[in-house]
C-alpha cells in the first residue's frame, strides 16, 4: 500500500491506538497496518504547523519593533476585518477568529501539495466536506444566537400560509450550501493537482513550474471564495431582519 512518508510515520507510531479507537466505535480500517489515510495525515500536519505558527507569532509580538511575521498577521487581520465588516456588519469581530483560522487552514491545505512528498488534503472530498459542515453549523448556531426563534421563522417565508411550501425549500437550500462549498473547493483542488502531476510526468523541468504558479493562484482564490461565502452566510443568518 502506497503511503506518503509522513503518513507512514504516523501509522508506525499510532496504528495500534487508532485501530483500538476504531474498534471501540464499531469500525474497521481497510488496512489495519495503515489506518491513517494520507488526507488525514496531511490535515494533522497542517494543524501542527499552524499551531506552531500561532505560538511563534504570539511570542514575537512587539509594539516597538514589529517583525515581518507580525506585519503579515496584521495584514491578514486587517483584510479580513474590512471584508467581513462590509458583508456581516459591525458585529463582525465576533466571527473574525473563526474566519481567519478557516482561511489559514484551507490555504495551507491547498498549498501543501506543492511540496515534494506531500499532497493537497483538500483534493480529497472528505476534507472540504468537513470544512463545509463545520461552517454550516457555525453560521446556523450564530443565526439562532442572534435572532432566537425569529431565525426559525425565516425558514417559513414571508407569509404564514406559504410556510408548508417554503420550509422544505429553505431547508433544502441551506443543506445545498454544504454541497456547494464542498464540490467547489474539492473539484478545483483535485483538478489542479491532476494537471500539475500530468505535466510533471511528461515534462519534469520548465513548463510544470507554470502550472505550479497556477496552482498557487487557484489555491488562494478558492480560499477566498470559501471564506467569502462563509461571510455571506453569516451575514444572512445574523441579520436582525429575521
Amino acid at each position: 500500500m502506497h503511503q506518503l512518508p509522513f503518513t507512514a510515520l504516523l501509522n508506525h507510531l499510532f496504528a495500534t491506538p487508532v485501530n483500538a479507537l476504531l474498534h471501540a466505535l464499531g469500525l474497521h480500517a481497510a488496512h489495519a497496518e495503515a489506518p491513517i489515510p494520507d488526507f488525514l495525515a496531511m490535515e494533522i500536519l497542517v494543524v501542527v504547523l499552524l499551531s506552531v505558527f500561532f505560538l511563534v507569532a504570539r511570542a514575537s509580538l512587539s509594539v516597538e519593533k514589529p517583525g515581518t511575521l507580525q506585519h503579515f498577521i496584521e495584514s491578514v487581520y486587517g483584510m479580513m476585518d474590512a471584508q467581513s465588516e462590509e458583508i456581516i456588519g459591525h458585529d463582525n469581530k465576533r466571527y473574525l477568529s473563526y474566519l481567519i483560522t478557516l482561511a489559514l487552514f484551507i490555504a495551507s491545505c491547498n498549498l501543501l501539495g506543492l511540496i515534494p512528498f506531500f499532497e493537497t488534503p483538500t483534493g480529497s472530498a472528505v476534507v472540504p466536506l468537513g470544512c463545509a459542515v463545520v461552517t454550516w453549523c457555525f453560521y446556523q448556531f450564530h443565526g439562532l444566537r442572534a435572532n432566537g426563534l425569529g431565525y426559525i421563522k425565516h425558514f417559513m417565508g414571508p407569509v404564514w400560509w406559504l410556510a408548508w411550501l417554503m420550509l422544505p425549500i429553505e431547508i433544502a437550500s441551506h443543506l445545498a450550501r454544504m454541497l456547494s462549498l464542498t464540490v467547489r473547493l474539492y473539484a478545483n483542488m483535485f483538478a489542479g493537482d491532476m494537471v500539475t502531476l500530468v505535466f510533471f510526468s511528461l515534462l519534469p523541468v520548465g513548463i510544470p513550474v507554470i502550472f505550479m504558479g497556477l496552482h498557487v493562484g487557484v489555491a488562494l482564490i478558492q480560499t477566498f471564495v470559501f471564506v467569502l461565502l462563509t461571510m455571506v452566510y453569516l451575514g444572512e443568518a445574523t441579520a436582525h431582519e429575521h
